[in-house]
């Protein structure tokens, strides 16, 4: 047995992960404080995220102390807990006697069902089910490899329907709710792990260039037929967005108001910004999805740097546990999280800088929200989970 195989989980903890964690988590208390500053809010933000933090990393704690094999027996039945949560989502508000009223178990938020809601505590399922997605779609992936070790383009294809099975259900799930952008995550987490999978190039390819010409249809159907896509293909509160997007300056009262604001805060930051708690421009619930641009406008393009480089060295340390790992199981984790958080990153950046449209994605570890801490680090805590039983041996 070698010095590595004595030591327990937490004496192999990858600590510059851990410190670049810590960074967001103080970029995050420090742009939430501000951003409730300058709205004048009565709830203390910062503190109930500070309290999320601490519930993560219990979280953590408790995988760590799991060998992340074990999460593969479990794969099922978290996932199993995970659809049964969004079910629950879908059919309570048709049974819920106060549905309709602030007494709902699942209330009607921003024109969505997708909280439960008891006593001033919510949860919204559809973020745990990320990482359920992601344990569930990492097994069966590991099992069809060690199944089917030399395989033909009939396995491959095979792999592709059992992914397939396994996504459809939350994906469909999260659109009745409706949220869009949820499901955009659950994508991101497929394609991640499509990728490294072992499914042949040229299918990934064919795959590609079929989602290519998807979204070209759905171009050439809004250029050339704009009554049939704005009628069919979208939904009202998607129509408004598309449009807030396109056209941010002609609806600045109204869809487009955010994306303003949101631009303006960022460009009046310039390259150093304003100073901590000096911003001036205000929009409702900054401290949620547009607290990058809180950022921007007090820390400017330097402030905004230095967040998108702790992005980058966390992606970095995430790829980097994911090569290194022993076990195939373990780098499929690290895949999915690897795709769940770059993916959200990029969306919500880009969508407040109007490269996106607005898609009500949060910045990991950054924008305030229990449900969405929880789930980031509890994905950080796989990844911590499978770099400290990765093995360096002399001879690999």
């Amino acid at each position: 047995m070698t010095n590595l195989e004595k030591e327990s989980p937490f004496q192999q903890i990858d600590y510059n992960l851990l410190f670049i964690l810590f960074l967001l988590i103080c970029s995050s208390c420090i742009s939430i404080y501000s951003a409730m500053i300058i709205g004048q809010y009565e709830s203390n933000f910062v503190l109930k995220q500070i309290v999320w933090y601490a519930v993560g990393f219990i979280a953590i704690a408790i995988i760590m102390i799991l060998d992340f094999d074990q999460f593969r027996k479990l794969s099922w039945y978290i996932y199993g807990l995970g659809v049964f949560l969004l079910v629950g989502i879908v059919v309570i508000p048709f049974i819920d006697p106060n549905a309709g009223t602030d007494a709902a178990l699942v209330p009607e938020i921003n024109g969505a069902y997708s909280w439960y809601r008891y006593r001033g505590l919510a949860f919204q399922p559809a973020e745990v089910m990320k990482v359920a997605l992601i344990i569930s779609l990492a097994n069966s992936i590991t099992v069809h490899n060690e199944k089917y070790v030399d395989r033909s383009i009939r396995e491959d294809f095979l792999l592709i329907g059992k992914i397939l099975l396994i996504s459809l259900p939350p994906v469909f799930l999260v659109l009745l709710q409706p949220d869009l952008g949820t499901t955009l995550v659950f994508i991101a987490i497929v394609a991640s792990l499509l990728l490294v999978s072992g499914i042949r190039w040229r299918i990934i390819f064919l795959l590609t260039l079929l989602f290519i010409l998807l979204i070209t249809g759905l171009v050439f159907l809004y250029l050339y037929f704009p009554e049939f896509f704005l009628t069919y293909i979208l939904a009202d509160y998607q129509l408004e967005r598309f449009y807030g997007w396109l056209q941010p300056y002609e609806y600045d009262e109204g869809i487009g108001y955010h994306l303003v604001k949101s631009l303006l805060a960022i460009g009046s930051g310039q390259l150093f910004g304003k100073g901590f708690t000096d911003g001036t421009v205000y929009f409702p619930e900054a401290h949620t999805d547009f607290i990058f641009s809180i950022i921007g406008e007090e820390f400017g393009f330097m402030g905004t740097s230095f967040v998108i480089s702790l992005f980058f060295l966390l992606i970095y340390r995430m790829i980097h546990t994911a090569l290194e790992s022993n076990e195939p199981f373990g780098s499929y984790l690290c895949a999915g999280v690897i795709g769940m958080v770059t993916f959200q990153v990029f969306q919500n950046i880009g969508m407040v800088i109007g490269l996106l449209p607005i898609t009500g994605i949060p910045l990991p570890f950054i924008s305030y929200g229990g449900s969405s801490i929880l789930a980031s680090m509890i994905a950080i805590g796989l990844v911590l989970n499978v770099r400290s039983r990765t093995r360096n041996y002399m001879f690999d």
